[in-house]
């Protein structure tokens, strides 16, 4: 099983963007040197909180300063870009840095129906029909088509597709192409989705078998204690965002409830509840469980982490939990 990594770029309260991307810089090396598989970055605008707005660009930036980790999208949201443009933007990003990248597809638009409309999209809904004409531009060179995606045709970018619904499940069947579910903030058709996705899957030139990425949010550190305090900034941000109130990352609190409310947390907790948090022993067995369960070829972590030093320390204990649990299962 491999393990990777899904970075949001977060933009703490008390600092900006720049200093995010600079995290995110160190963040993506220090994922290399322990082991994570992918680096993948998430389209999302106009969220104070998020830096990867110009996802591709910022994947760009972190092939350049990694070696050999696959980096890619997870995802771009297809229903607000032309697929000739993402096709030449990939394409690029494939002929710089060679067989490292992934381009994973989602159909939700990233933003409100305002970001929506700014990016001059309105109208658009046939992702199945998106899917398909991107595959084409990425596909082998066909010398007298009226459009091509130059550079991108030849490059065969890897695609997945993103869900969290029976939708992207069909989808990535239909296409025989991977899938990754979003079980990290919306899990409620998780077991169904993947049911659908196995049981529909059609081979294709890119996969010949189903291929299952699981999302987890992971705060781990020292103590069990530690770890639900550093998980509070994204209990926090999370519940903010469910009342249009975005910002920044919040910075953690000792007491949840008294900062958003049970009723809230507990609404927030369920929606977040594939998560794994606390000490390594904790951690390791909250993800030993999920794997189990759910019996996913890969999994991605992620975690909204404040503190940058913090962050970074839960996701070395991660990797160090998953390649104990890799030798294990060897």
């Amino acid at each position: 099983m491999k393990y990777s990594l899904l970075d949001l770029a977060p933009v703490p309260e008390g600092s900006d963007a720049a200093q995010a991307m600079r995290n995110t810089t160190e963040l993506a090396q220090r994922a290399e040197a322990l082991g994570y598989h992918r680096y993948w970055m998430a389209e999302h605008h106009n969220m104070p909180g998020i830096a990867s707005a110009a996802t591709s660009v910022l994947i760009g930036h972190v092939a350049g300063v990694t070696r050999s980790m696959r980096v890619g999208a997870g995802g771009i949201m297809l229903p607000n870009h032309a697929p000739l443009a993402i096709a030449e933007q990939f394409g690029t990003l494939a002929t710089l840095y060679g067989d490292r990248i992934d381009l994973g597809l989602g159909r939700a638009p990233g933003g409100d129906q305002a970001v929506y409309q700014a990016l001059r999209r309105v109208g658009s809904d046939d992702f199945v029909g998106d899917v398909a004409e991107l595959q084409g531009y990425l596909g082998a060179p066909v010398p007298h088509a009226t459009v091509r995606a130059l550079p991108g045709e030849g490059t065969h970018v890897p695609l997945w597709i993103l869900g969290s619904s029976l939708y992207g499940a069909q989808v990535a069947a239909h296409f025989g192409l991977p899938y990754a579910f979003a079980s990290h903030f919306a899990p409620d058709a998780l077991e169904q989705a993947v049911a659908v996705y196995r049981q529909q899957f059609q081979p294709s030139a890119q996969l010949d078998k189903p291929q299952f990425m699981l999302a987890v949010n992971v705060f781990a550190a020292e103590t069990d204690a530690e770890g639900a305090y550093l998980r509070t900034s994204m209990q926090q941000a999370f519940a903010r965002m469910r009342t249009g109130q975005r910002g920044k990352l919040p910075r953690p609190v000792a007491d949840i409830d008294a900062e958003i409310g049970e009723a809230v947390r507990r609404g927030v907790d369920q929606a977040l509840r594939v998560t794994a948090v606390g000490s390594r022993e904790t951690v390791r067995a909250q993800l030993a469980g999920l794997i189990a369960r759910h019996q996913p070829d890969e999994l991605i972590l992620t975690g909204q982490i404040h503190d940058h030093a913090a962050r970074l320390r839960s996701f070395e204990i991660a990797a160090e939990v998953m390649q104990a649990l890799i030798l294990e299962s060897a």
